[in-house]
């Protein structure tokens, strides 16, 4: 056959088309598995992370069954759902639901200094989504940790929510005041918060909407957890401020997010 006959071009560029097709497709297969089980072990880290429980991926499954003694799902407004592994819920689909068939997971962890509440959760960025483990100690009202992470903001400046400076910050905060009302955790812009303020946290300076993308997330999931606390007689209940909904928060006068 005349390699530069066009015919002969053709059939050879569809062969090579179909061999590399179908060699990408099988190797996708025969990775997915290992790719499934990093994601579950990175998941069981992330976990462990926002109790102060670092391990690496050889341990991760074992410390998180030692240290993680139950799950449970609730709904927007507390109700427990029966049946429904909390592990498996993937919070970006939960997202696209109507606002009263979404599913918020809870993880029980034990230590030996005491019992905590880790409360996944996952919102909206400047350039994508953001996502993060908040643990509370188990009066329910204190943070004990904080991990955040994200898709894509910009290093240097949203990107800083996966540092450690910001997330330290929410050591030992309260989302419920001294008379009993939910009031979440304030991200504000960096020097607006008095001195030793129990209930907020400095945003990142040049990350403003990154930062109030943190803002309405915990906004959203510490509310959430506190109608699952009072409907379910978990801890003393307390009044919430306001409902949780799919629609703005507004941080100041100035800067606005809309939750997707």
């Amino acid at each position: 056959m005349n390699k530069e006959n066009n015919v002969y071009i053709i059939v050879f560029s569809v062969i090579m088309v179909v061999v590399v097709g179908v060699s990408l497709a099988f190797v996708a297969q025969f990775t997915k598995p290992f790719q499934d089980a990093n994601i579950r072990l990175e998941k069981m880290q992330n976990i462990l992370s926002s109790v102060g429980i670092i391990v690496d991926r050889t341990t991760a499954e074992e410390t998180y069954n030692k240290y993680i003694t139950k799950s449970e799902v609730y709904k927007v407004d507390g109700s427990l759902q029966e049946g429904v592994d909390a592990f498996g819920i993937d919070l970006a689909n939960e997202l696209k639901k109507p606002e009263d068939q979404q599913l918020f997971p809870i993880y029980e962890c034990k230590k030996e200094d005491g019992n905590y509440f880790i409360l996944p959760m996952r919102g909206k960025g400047l350039w994508g989504p953001i996502w993060g483990y908040v643990s509370l100690k188990d009066d329910g009202i204190t943070v004990a940790g904080a991990v955040f992470d994200h898709s894509g903001e910009t290093p240097g400046l949203g990107a800083e929510i996966s540092k450690a400076p910001f997330q330290e910050q929410f050591i030992n905060k309260k989302i419920v005041d001294e008379s009993g009302q939910f009031v979440s955790i304030t991200v504000e812009k960096p020097g607006k918060l008095p001195e030793g303020y129990e209930y907020g946290v400095d945003g990142i300076s040049g990350g403003t909407l990154t930062s109030v993308g943190v803002h309405n997330m915990l906004h959203r999931y510490l509310q959430a957890f506190r109608n699952y606390v009072e409907k379910n007689n978990i801890l003393s209940p307390v009044t919430p401020t306001a409902n949780i909904t799919n629609d703005t928060l507004q941080l100041d006068s100035t800067t606005v997010i809309t939750e997707q």
